[in-house]
């Protein structure tokens, strides 16, 4: 992924938002080779899937997409709001979590997102960024 796209601090363009689209189908090519198994292509091409249908790169719906990129998403989209971007900064624990939760059904497996409930905040105490004594997880104040 090119750092200006990955890092743009404004809105992407069409173009750019393609380039982006096509990321899980280059990955999996790239990484096809060296990965074994079946999951974890799995999760590196159809983490961007959603549970309605309209996601990318395979537009695949509900229980179509497998199991292991269904818990890879809520990961992922958890993880993404929970870091500072370029565009904006990192989002609280509880907005993450109610953005996700808004998202069962559509976004989401519910199923999922209810896994994810069961153990977001015990993530949070021991992984988040919040939590970690390291200075470069930190944003500026």
């Amino acid at each position: 992924m090119p750092d200006h796209i990955l890092h743009k601090p404004g809105p992407l363009s069409d173009d750019e938002f393609a380039v982006i689209k096509d990321h899980p189908v280059r990955g999996e090519a790239m990484l096809s080779a060296a990965v074994g198994g079946r999951a974890e292509l799995a999760v590196i091409l159809h983490h961007h899937e959603r549970f309605d249908g309209g996601g990318y790169p395979h537009g695949l719906r509900g229980k179509d997409i497998p199991a292991e990129a269904r818990i890879a998403a809520v990961a992922d989209v958890y993880d993404a709001l929970r870091s500072a971007r370029a565009y904006r900064e990192a989002w609280t624990s509880r907005a993450a979590q109610e953005h996700i939760e808004a998202g069962a059904g559509s976004h989401f497996d519910p199923d999922v997102v209810a896994a994810f409930r069961q153990v977001v905040d015990r993530w949070e105490a021991q992984f988040a960024a919040d939590n970690v004594p390291y200075a470069a997880f930190r944003t500026a104040a």
